[in-house]
């Protein structure tokens, strides 16, 4: 008898979640919502997605339901994904107007401190678009370019030249990584970079991963990587504000210095932590995508000798191509000219 107690609500259990899943997803499909399916509940779709991969998910889901639009449920957040050339230009077209960036909140709950979780994106990301416009402009840009130069030249001396063979991608990311620390701190320290880089990789290993909290998991990991980035931040943010302070600094040298000198309308300064925030977001946003690209970029060039011999004469410049659709092709030169970096603002 003890037994059978036992195992009624075993059976009650999973029956009950199934009769929920399926009242939920007759209730979405009468609602003016995308076709396409939430997946089941708190799980969603990540298991789908994680065994076809990313392309291959959207590909089945796009001739399933719409080449154009269809809703899925992936990080524990529900999402609808715009496809094609028409769905592209919809999200490019209308950013800051009937759309704003966003971040699901396992996300947020793994790279923010506990007190930014609720918030949405814009009230974390508290850097005003003329701050941005203004290191992020042209003139800006080019002061960078000799200290890449010179990075790029001796990561290639250290980690390429010694060796017949490497991994690009694992490289890439090792440089892209210390050139943004570079960038927007000045730590280049290879001992503090590289323990940034360990912590900084559990964060991006996990955060897209199932958002289950518990020892052993990919998100855990995530979660534990970072506190100890966040941590991290903040001592080098400190050590920075009592340098300013002690040298009566008025003059960003880099990124991190302008954000401590930046004030907002009430002239109200950003705190610590709204700092390392702005920090950890570009991090993010420059970490594998800039790694992805200049990736495929050196793909191609090893897979097309000819162009590879027109690029080192410098006849040819490489330019890194976007494909949004089948029918819709956009290209971006890796150093824009003058001309082009004003057509692209």
């Amino acid at each position: 008898m003890d037994t059978l107690a036992y195992l009624v609500p075993l059976v009650l259990l999973p029956l009950s979640l199934s009769f929920l899943f399926f009242i939920r997803k007759s209730n979405s499909s009468s609602s003016n919502n995308p076709p396409g399916t939430g997946g089941w509940p708190m799980v969603g779709e990540n298991i789908d997605f994680a065994l076809a991969g990313p392309q291959k998910f959207v590909y089945d889901r796009m001739k399933k339901y719409s080449p154009d639009v269809f809703q899925t449920s992936l990080l524990g957040e529900k999402m609808a994904v715009f496809c094609g050339a028409t769905g592209n230009k919809f999200l490019f077209t209308n950013e800051n107007k009937l759309l704003t960036s966003w971040w699901p909140q396992s996300m947020k709950k793994a790279l923010l401190f506990p007190d930014f979780v609720e918030d949405s994106l814009k009230e974390v990301s508290a850097l005003k678009r003329s701050f941005l416009h203004d290191i992020l402009k042209p003139e800006a840009l080019k002061q960078y370019i000799p200290l890449m130069d010179s990075m790029a030249r001796d990561h290639l001396e250290a980690d390429w030249s010694p060796h017949d063979e490497v991994k690009v991608f694992p490289l890439l990311k090792k440089y892209t990584f210390a050139l943004a620390c570079k960038l927007f701190m000045s730590v280049d320290d290879p001992e503090h970079v590289a323990r940034l880089a360990k912590h900084f990789t559990l964060v991006t290993s996990g955060m897209f991963s199932v958002p289950i909290d518990l020892p052993g998991t990919a998100y855990n990991g995530a979660i534990k990587g970072g506190k100890l980035v966040r941590d991290e931040l903040l001592k080098i943010i400190r050590d920075r504000k009592k340098e300013m302070t002690e040298n009566k600094e008025t003059a960003g040298r880099d990124l991190l210095s302008r954000m401590l000198l930046v004030t907002d309308e009430n002239g109200e300064f950003m705190s610590e932590m709204e700092i390392s925030n702005n920090i950890i977001g570009l991090l993010v946003a420059s970490y594998e995508t800039t790694s992805t690209a200049v990736t495929f970029v050196l793909k191609y060039l090893a897979e097309l000798p000819d162009v590879y011999d027109e690029v080192y004469r410098g006849n040819t410049p490489i330019y890194i191509y976007t494909h949004t659709h089948r029918e819709s092709l956009y290209q971006v030169p890796i150093i824009p000219s003058d001309e082009e970096c004003k057509s692209l603002q």
